[in-house]
């Protein structure tokens, strides 16, 4: 019987538990706003980009042909990455859209032999 009597300890320990569980909800709300206050301010609407004179730019497909690496002479040391310039590439003369070779399932690993 003494256990099921309601305990004023219990009544107060459950206080404790929810006064500590505000305390935390007011402090992470103090915390978000001083992160905010530290942002940057959101852009105003004419900070906003707009769309270039002549509407939307639309996608362009094209094949493309990377440069060739330059060779070098034998006997001499290779070029390191660093020594290459940025490989540009330039549209390719035949504008065709490679396709897999028949029975080939064009995949890695996909079972076939390959373009032969």
């Amino acid at each position: 019987m003494q256990l099921a009597a309601a305990s004023g300890l219990m009544s107060l320990f459950l206080f404790i538990v929810a006064v500590g569980l505000l305390a935390l909800l007011a402090g992470g709300f103090w915390l978000t706003s001083r992160v905010r206050s530290n942002e940057s301010p959101r852009p105003l609407p004419e900070e906003q980009p707009k769309l270039p004179p002549e509407g939307p730019v639309r996608e362009i497909r094209q094949n493309r042909e990377s440069a060739e690496v330059p060779r070098i002479a034998k006997g001499e040391r290779p070029l390191t990455p660093y020594e290459l310039s940025n490989m540009d590439s330039r549209p390719s003369e035949s504008q065709d859209r490679p396709r897999w070779s028949k029975g080939s399932s064009g995949s890695f690993g996909g079972g076939g032999l390959g373009a032969h």
